[in-house]
């Protein structure tokens, strides 16, 4: 007599049928819709405690993001430059960087003014300057260069003052690359600490979906669609201007610069642009940035400096574009009529500036730098910080992009691209059980940059 399979073996375990992992750029939409729902439900319901618990959630996940920032700053430019020690040419690769730095952040500020110029952003708002409001500190360029050098090596951590932290970073970089073997136990316990933070910060990037639903939630709630009615026009430069950056300028560059597919960078930097979107934040985005660099192909020793030194100055949505249409709003508001003169101003504060932003939450410091340079008054600072949050979304999630965005073009020009590994780049969520992100733990070894391009 047969017996059946559970009577022959009977310690055979049941099959168990898993529960789906939903996949993470799924869990943001979630929570945009989510948040979106409740937004709306609180300010339509005026539900006090809902109203209270989304600014709390939402508050408490960027905050969680700025803890691991200052820390995380510091220890990624230091690794990053030693780093540069495995690179062959590395100066030259440093300096191609920074220049394509520059000629991005020149057409996204061209962008930004033509659209302005052509859109009128302040006419029709029914704001005036008396709905204007001084900020409490502005950027100058005074303070810009004078403020680099920090007066202690506490300060730039307690008041998160990125600029610095990067100053004393290169620094610090710089002289142990000169003390060669003797700073290697330092740079031993700077690659653990960045470990330790990075698998830290991925648990709050996890968070994410969560976040999503507490500031969309509360921005809904707070502003309301009549606010953003107020802005409409300048809302929509903002995104369109960044659109034509995100999805014009850089696959125009990938395709004839590069000359590599951009849908395959997309696909790629996706899990990085679309955190972007939702923390605001380009530091907080740093470890997925690197991350999505290194899986388009871009070798994982330039990477990790290029990313970390990006993440702090290159901000094509709040240093080039958001300014130039911001200085354009107010003057108009103001009444104040801006020449050619001025607008070349715009571009050469949004080129050198850029630095100010240091790829935090908002962009007021480079906002008050531009208009302190034009002498514009800087009450119109107030008249944008109602709106700001709606358009930190895309103009971070643009600087994101950007920042994957030159080293696959250097590397891709320097010939040390992998294009087998660039062109099988998909939009997998990137997981933090994956390579380190920062090659903290690769075995020795060079990249070769050829002597000419």
């Amino acid at each position: 007599m047969s017996a059946s399979a559970s009577t022959a073996n009977p310690d055979a375990q049941p099959t168990r049928r898993r529960i789906p992992k939903v996949p993470f750029w799924a869990q943001i939409v979630a929570g945009l819709v989510l948040g979106v729902v409740l937004g709306w439900v609180t300010r339509t319901y005026d539900v006090q405690w809902l109203h209270t618990t989304l600014d709390q959630v939402g508050h408490i996940f960027v905050q969680l993001l700025k803890l691991a920032v200052a820390p995380l700053v510091f220890f990624a430019i230091l690794v990053s430059i030693t780093n540069l020690r495995k690179v062959n040419n590395a100066a030259r690769l440093a300096t191609r960087t920074l220049l394509w730095f520059m000629i991005t952040s020149l057409i996204a500020v061209a962008i930004g003014l033509t659209i302005g110029l052509l859109t009128n952003p302040g006419a029709g708002t029914g704001l005036t300057p008396k709905d204007g409001e001084k900020p409490e500190s502005a950027g100058s360029w005074l303070d810009f260069l004078t403020g680099i050098i920090p007066t202690d090596v506490i300060t730039p951590f307690t008041e998160l003052n990125v600029l610095q932290i990067v100053f004393m970073a290169a620094v610090a970089g710089v002289a142990a690359l000169k003390l060669g073997e003797k700073a290697q136990p330092i740079l031993t316990f700077s690659e653990s600490v960045l470990a330790l933070l990075q698998k830290a910060l991925w648990w709050v990037i996890r968070l994410a979906p969560i976040g999503t639903v507490g500031l969309i939630g509360y921005a809904i709630a707070d502003y309301g669609w009549d606010l953003i009615g107020k802005y409409a026009t300048f809302t929509a430069d903002v995104y369109i201007g960044c659109a034509l950056v995100l999805f014009g300028v850089y696959p125009l560059l990938l395709a004839t610069v590069a000359k590599v597919n951009p849908v395959q960078f997309f696909k790629g930097a996706w899990p990085a642009i679309q955190l972007a979107f939702v923390s605001r934040s380009s530091v907080g985005t740093m470890p997925v940035t690197v991350k999505v660099t290194e899986r388009l192909g871009v070798p994982k020793e330039y990477t990790s400096f290029a990313v970390p030194f990006g993440a702090t100055t290159k901000m094509d949505g709040c240093a080039a574009i958001y300014p130039a249409l911001a200085a354009i709003f107010i003057a108009q508001i103001f009444d104040v009529q801006l020449g050619i003169g001025d607008y070349l101003l715009i571009a050469f504060v949004s080129v050198i500036g850029s630095a100010a932003t240091a790829g935090l939450t908002g962009a007021t410091v480079m906002l008050t730098l531009t208009l302190s340079t034009l002498g514009l008054p800087l009450e119109g600072v107030g008249l944008l910080m109602a709106i700001d949050p709606i358009l930190d979304m895309m103009r971070t999630a643009t600087n994101v992009a950007g920042q994957a965005l030159v080293p696959v073009i250097v590397a891709a020009r320097e010939k040390i691209l992998d294009h087998d590994a660039y062109n099988a780049a998909s939009s997998s969520p990137i997981d933090d059980e994956d390579e380190d992100a920062y090659g903290v733990r690769d075995a020795e070894r060079k990249v070769t940059v050829p002597a000419t391009a």
